[in-house]
């Protein structure tokens, strides 16, 4: 079970990580050599970036420069590549993108700028219609902007930011995964959403959002995480009818509800809330997965068998750190294979047949 998902790199990131080297690192040229050696002031940077791509083939359609500690795109001459379809350039120290509009706009598909310095989003990235994947994780961006004309957009990752408005999404007629997590996002806007009728991932965990709400456009959606938010009532998935998974751990939920329509449900995470009963979950005969760990369930095996024992494909239930668990440490896993016929996992630990 995870806490934050990304299709990136979940959890916290250190931005100066391997970006660094010691200053006394001079080298020693030799008693027999007469001048003086002088330390590099700006030990950080690569002095030419314009060496990295300076081999490559024109008519290549792949570069990957990751970590390379590249401070400009502008000088890594990329006006030379009109076949480019994927370009990465994950892990360096670019700070500004206008660059972006030297790239050939009918042919990229792909653009990571993960864990670089970017603040803002630069204008020419609207250039780039026919990208279909844009990845602006673990930078510093504030605002979602001049991404309205990318309509063939399918992923996108904002990942790690500085973003506390979901805004001028409703242009994205075939976006498939939208990666929010670790921003500064307190709520869902009644236009926030509008437009991602495609949309089928969404991942907002670490926020500070405190309600469910505005979802209503997202009909096609199957997987929603918002983790380690400030939740306290599950509300609002009525309309999510093609739901398939559903991530609310670490959050102040008290009560399981509000899941009569999500009936293609197979995972439910709840993890770490301050639920007291596992109820109203007869009706999800998709469901093969139950993370409940940390809670304060306290009622009886019988009465967990009674909502979850009829259910057709379920297999596997956590449920370690709730008083049903501690109060019962020899005797909980033979009471729950009892009352649960189907179970294969229980705590991670498969069930020996």
């Amino acid at each position: 079970m995870e806490e934050f998902h990304s299709s990136t790199t979940a959890g916290d990131q250190d931005y100066n990580s391997g970006n660094e080297r010691n200053d006394d690192e001079i080298i020693d040229l030799g008693s027999n050599i007469q001048g003086t050696v002088i330390p590099d002031n700006n030990p950080q940077y690569i002095s030419a970036d314009s060496e990295l791509t300076a081999t490559l083939p024109d008519d290549i359609e792949v570069i990957d420069l990751v970590h390379l500690k590249i401070q400009s795109m502008e000088a890594l001459n990329l006006h030379r590549f009109p076949k480019l379809k994927r370009l990465h350039l994950r892990q360096n120290l670019i700070e500004s993108i206008s660059e972006v509009e030297v790239l050939p706009a009918d042919v990229l598909e792909e653009l990571d700028l993960y864990d670089n310095r970017i603040k803002h989003i630069s204008r020419n990235v609207n250039k780039l219609v026919n990208l279909k994947s844009l990845d602006l994780s673990f930078n510093k961006i504030k605002h979602i902007k001049n991404l309205e004309n990318l309509e063939r957009l399918e992923s996108l990752y904002f990942v790690q930011n500085k973003i506390s408005t979901i805004e001028n999404l409703n242009s994205f007629p075939n976006l498939k995964s939208l990666e929010l997590g670790g921003n500064n996002i307190t709520d869902i806007g009644p236009e926030s959403l509008k437009g991602l009728s495609t949309l089928e991932e969404i991942w907002l965990g670490k926020n500070s959002i405190s309600r469910l709400m505005n979802l209503q456009y997202l009909k096609n959606l199957k997987i929603l995480s918002i983790q380690s938010n400030k939740l306290k009532k599950i509300e609002g998935l009525e309309d999510l009818v093609n739901l398939e998974e559903l991530y609310l751990s670490h959050n102040f939920i008290e009560k399981i509800e509000g899941l009569e329509k999500n009936t293609k449900l197979n995972t439910l995470d709840v993890t770490a809330n301050r639920l007291t009963k596992i109820e109203n979950l007869k009706h999800l005969k998709c469901l093969t997965d139950l993370w409940a760990s940390f809670n304060q369930i306290d009622q009886s095996f019988e009465s967990l068998g009674e909502e979850l024992g009829s259910l057709p494909v379920f297999e596997t239930i956590y449920l370690e750190g709730n008083p049903i668990q501690t109060k019962n440490a020899t005797t909980y896993r033979r009471k729950l294979v009892l009352n649960l016929g189907s179970l294969q996992k229980i705590d991670a630990t498969y069930i020996r047949g």
